[in-house]
């Protein structure tokens, strides 16, 4: 009976580990996220000032065509919309967690 329960608990056991290591794989790493996304932007000196609102970032830049739009788009943004120097980049649920890393990088 004890050997049994063991049995049951242990396969449990197992269960979660797996289940955990399946959930942290699939995270991504924002910080990883916040560095490229300032490169496609043309590099830290190229970033005149930001400011992020809900979902969407908004960058005032130098030179706009040092952008690598098609890259940010890749990188998952929803959209990008371009007015003078500014770039308005709609980049979803992940805004808040790419916020924190990029306050860290400038």
């Amino acid at each position: 009976m004890f050997e049994l329960k063991f049995e049951y608990i242990l396969v449990i056991i197992i269960g979660l580990i797996i289940a955990i290591a399946i959930t942290r794989s699939k995270k991504k790493d924002f910080k990883l996220e916040a560095n490229k996304l300032i490169m496609l932007l043309g590099g830290k000196d190229n970033v005149i000032n930001y400011e992020f609102n809900k979902s969407r970032f908004v960058v005032n830049l130098k030179d706009v065509s040092k952008a690598n739009k098609e890259g940010i788009q890749k990188m998952g943004a929803q959209g990008i919309v371009e007015i003078d120097n500014q770039l308005k980049i709609i980049l979803g649920s992940s805004a808040k967690q790419i916020k924190k890393y990029i306050n860290e990088l400038k």
